[in-house]
């Protein structure tokens, strides 16, 4: 038996060194890893259900920077299911705040999920108003949800005005989906701003949420001129294989731990990397589509259906990674 375990393991490795990589982050650029700032400020304000942590960029600490929203998907309450993304953020020089939002799996009612998010996003900028810490630029803020933080980015879109937020500039919903629970969903989608630039990204595997979801906000929110409906596809050519599944936004690093443990994080922890998926096209994208929404840049590799946009980087035997399918909005929208 054992005899047999052997070799069964060093066929795998043999597969394993024999089969095509992927590729590594690329040095600059948006998903790079050209990173500014080298460390992170962690803040735990997260007792209550409306708490939050607080991320800001230090060594060296700039004075003022962006203010990124990254709301978890539901019962991903601890950090650290995202902590490459949130790393990779504030070492781009961004203030991330992440919203608890649920006090565990069972409670406040979904509904109560959106007025939580707000609550936390306004006490974080009360502390950030404080001396010694990063000051948000005035009056905007850039959103990424993932499955049912996607709805909760989505309405906060819609309502931020009512809310008394900041006005969203970016927005980027990651396998967007309520599944059986239908608070914070709206009717439709057309009170996001027509100066918002949107990115509604679906994997093509996802059995958790699907794309029902996503579609009807990018088929809704048809005041918003430049958004684009993105699928993803899994591609098994080499080791290890780029899947499609409900959580590839998901990035683990436990320098995040917020000690918050459920059946979500042990699966997480099992289950969740960074490859390249992460680079080339979560972090990638929204890089690009926060740079679009603050100053006009990058918007070609945020937007539009380009090379630049599609691309997910190459194996290492020179294949292309299977590209993103994007959808266009129908000529005619506002």
């Amino acid at each position: 038996m054992l005899n047999i375990q052997i070799f069964t393991f060093l066929v795998q490795l043999l597969w394993v060194l024999n089969s095509a990589q992927q590729p590594e982050q690329a040095p600059a650029g948006p998903g790079g890893s050209d990173y500014t700032f080298g460390e992170v400020l962690i803040s735990d304000y997260s007792t209550e259900p409306d708490g939050f942590w607080l991320y800001e960029p230090i060594a060296p600490r700039p004075d003022s920077a962006h203010l990124v929203v990254l709301i978890h998907g539901y019962g991903a309450i601890n950090p650290m299911i995202y902590g490459g993304w949130i790393k990779h953020l504030v070492g781009k020089g961004n203030i991330v705040v992440f919203p608890r939002y649920q006090k565990n799996l069972t409670n406040p009612a979904p509904s109560d999920f959106p007025k939580n998010v707000a609550q936390a996003i306004k006490d974080a900028l009360t502390v950030l108003a404080e001396e010694d810490h990063v000051k948000p630029y005035p009056g905007k803020m850039s959103l990424a949800g993932h499955s049912y933080g996607g709805v909760i980015a989505a309405n906060l879109g819609v309502n931020y005005d009512t809310l008394g937020l900041p006005t969203p500039d970016a927005i980027m919903l990651c396998s967007p989906g309520s599944g059986p629970f239908k608070g914070a969903v709206l009717d439709d989608y057309t009170g996001l701003s027509p100066d918002l630039k949107l990115l509604v990204m679906v994997s093509d595997r996802d059995h958790v949420v699907g794309d029902r979801f996503g579609k009807k906000v990018f088929n809704t929110a048809t005041q918003v001129r430049q958004r684009n409906l993105i699928r993803q596809f899994s591609d098994r050519h080499g080791e290890p294989r780029i899947a499609a599944g409900h959580n590839e936004c998901q990035s683990w690093d436990e320098q995040f731990d917020g000690g918050i443990y459920n059946f979500t994080s042990n699966k997480a922890r099992k289950t969740v990397r960074t490859d390249a998926l992460d680079y080339y096209g979560y972090w990638k994208l929204f890089d690009a589509l926060m740079d679009c929404g603050h100053s006009g840049e990058n918007c070609h590799v945020a937007l539009g259906g380009t090379p630049e946009q599609k691309s997910l980087g190459q194996w290492s035997d020179g294949v292309e990674i299977r590209a993103l399918e994007i959808q266009l909005p129908e000529h005619g929208d506002n």
